[in-house]
């Protein structure tokens, strides 16, 4: 006796073996389009997927108290310096919507953001702090958030 399959049992197998190929391949598809996705349906992704929103950050030449016009070319070009990072960061949400998880706007927006802007108020604090008191309070400023 033969030990070779029949032709109508290969044609069966061969054809199980496509079925199966194509439902794990659209599986893998599927499963790659959802990752990162959440289950909740709400949260910070329905920001980023229905809209971008907005960097709102607190205006740190208002607080600032008077100080010598020898540091006046410093503190200007890092408040300019704080008006481009916000510029920079309400770009990135734009180019990114749609992307990322929960926390996606919070990592690679916000935190980096606050990071940045916590450094250039600390340049503003140091260049009044040479020639006259340093203001105190001033990093409460580099946190920002996101509104709609």
């Amino acid at each position: 006796m033969s030990r070779a399959l029949p032709k109508c049992n290969k044609r069966r197998v061969g054809l199980a073996g496509g079925a199966a190929t194509v439902a794990l391949t659209d599986a893998v598809i599927a499963g790659t389009a959802l990752a990162g996705e959440s289950s909740d349906g709400g949260g910070a992704d329905a920001r980023t997927l229905a809209g971008p929103g907005t960097v709102s950050c607190p205006d740190v030449a208002s607080r600032l108290p008077v100080f010598p016009a020898s540091a006046q070319a410093e503190v200007t070009r890092n408040l300019g310096q704080l008006d481009q990072q916000t510029t920079e960061a309400d770009q990135r949400l734009v180019d990114t919507v749609g992307q990322g998880g929960p926390n996606f706007v919070r990592n690679t927006v916000l935190g980096p953001l606050k990071d940045k802007r916590a450094a250039a108020i600390d340049r503003i604090a140091l260049s009044i702090g040479r020639t006259a008191d340093r203001p105190a309070g001033l990093d409460s400023l580099a946190a920002c958030t996101l509104t709609k």
